[in-house]
């Protein structure tokens, strides 16, 4: 455990940024399931669908949860489902 007073500082902010970060990934991983199920052929509007889930990585990387690149492959590879799909 941690003695310094800073040290303890970092845990209680680590701890933080930890749940913020899970909430983020939790909804990053829903919101992408639903615009796949859309591609797939249900449901809502797939482009209303499409530019919820992009908003959502944009966001997730702009908070630091994902990695840049890894938002924007995530989008490519999305576009590409929901372009075959139409």
């Amino acid at each position: 455990m941690a003695n310094h007073k800073s040290a303890i500082k970092r845990v209680r902010q680590s701890e933080d940024r930890r749940v913020r970060n899970r909430a983020v990934k939790t909804r990053l991983k829903n919101v992408v399931k639903i615009a796949r199920q859309t591609a797939a052929g249900g449901g809502a509007e797939p482009s209303d669908v499409f530019k919820e889930a992009q908003s959502a990585i944009d966001k997730a990387a702009k908070k630091g949860v994902i990695h840049k690149r890894t938002a924007s492959r995530k989008i490519a590879r999305l576009q590409k489902l929901f372009n075959a799909a139409s």
